[in-house]
Formats: C-alpha cells, structure tokens, sequence
C-alpha cells in the first residue's frame, strides 16, 4: 500500500463497462514525510475521495480486483481508505 494525495479526476467518453459509474482519481505519492516523491497513479476510487484528500492506494491488480470481486476487472490501483492523520515518531527529516 502507498500513500498518497489524490490532485485530480479522469474523465473518458469511452471506456470499458466495468468503469460506468466509478470515479478514476490521479493520485501523487507521498513519502514518509508527506511530500510528493514525483511518481503518480491512476486510481479507481471506492471510499468517496475527492481531490486534495490523502488516501491509501492498494498499487497491486490482484488485490484491487479482489476488492471488487470481479476476478477479470481491468484494474490495477484501487484508493481504499482516507487518510485522517499520520504520526510519526524517531523518524528523522531528510
């Protein structure tokens, strides 16, 4: 899983039908400290996010297509939770 803050929606005229009625999310990754490492993915949202909302993404097809129980999903990423607060501790700034 990563973290990480969604910046924006994809909107398409034309997709596959296991994208009608889901929103797909580009989500910046963060690293430890917040800060976006320069890498991105586009995510199906299932919890509701919105744009500026830091959330975990599950980056691995499989489990994001166990998440919605359609084996044959042409899924990667999934966000499945938003993020309220980190709390880091010992953990030194780079």
């Amino acid at each position: 899983m990563q973290i990480g803050k969604v910046r924006g929606a994809i909107h398409s005229t034309i997709t596959h039908a296991f994208y009608d009625g889901r929103k797909l999310l580009i989500v910046d990754y963060l690293d430890i400290h917040g800060k976006p490492t320069g890498e991105y993915v586009i995510a199906v949202d299932v919890v509701g996010s919105g744009a500026g909302e830091t959330v975990l993404v599950l980056d691995e097809g499989n489990s994001a297509r166990q998440i919605v129980d359609q084996p044959n999903a042409p899924i990667r990423s999934i966000i499945v939770g938003v993020v309220d607060e980190v709390h880091l501790h010992n953990t030194p700034r780079t």
